[in-house]
């Protein structure tokens, strides 16, 4: 018998930055200072990210290009996996993610790749607990969801290989 159901999930959208909670503006902008000093000098797209902990410490990263494509990073993994090596243990609460080109105004919200939903996932999962994400282009609207689990459904995590 094949049944069919369906996966969906709400957002929030805010018009603008300045309708988020003050802590939401401060990390946002946050990964919009980090988003300035990134390294992108092939794709000329510049994404930066804030990462909250419980311990109320943000951890900044940006995107890192490197002419061998693949060794590059990601500026939602640059933080994560920082944040995870500088505090091993310490629950993530929320990530701002900010793009912006130097080709063309970015003023919708871009989403993590699949590589960064895949590793912030990880973290969501060990922790047990759900990760807010907020997303913003360089202008315009400002995207909340409450889980990474919305943007990653049915993910693949590690009661898979047990």
């Amino acid at each position: 018998m094949v049944s069919q159901k369906k996966i969906s999930f709400d957002i929030k959208v805010y018009d603008s930055l300045s309708e988020l909670s003050s802590g939401d503006q401060n990390l946002m902008s946050v990964a919009v200072k980090a988003r300035k000093r990134a390294y992108a000098p092939y794709s000329s797209f510049n994404v930066g990210a804030s990462v909250l902990l419980e311990n109320g410490e943000i951890i900044e990263g940006n995107n890192q290009e490197n002419a061998s494509y693949p060794s590059g990073l990601c500026a939602e993994r640059v933080a994560v996996f920082y944040a995870g090596s500088k505090y091993p243990g310490m629950k993530i609460k929320a990530i701002a993610i900010t793009a912006a080109s130097l080709n063309h105004e970015v003023n919708e919200p871009a989403a993590p790749c699949g590589n960064c939903r895949q590793a912030i996932s990880e973290y969501e999962f060990r922790q047990q607990e759900p990760i807010k994400i907020l997303l913003m282009g360089e202008t315009g609207s400002v995207i909340e969801c409450n889980s990474l689990a919305d943007l990653l459904p049915l993910g693949f995590n590690s009661s898979f290989l047990n």
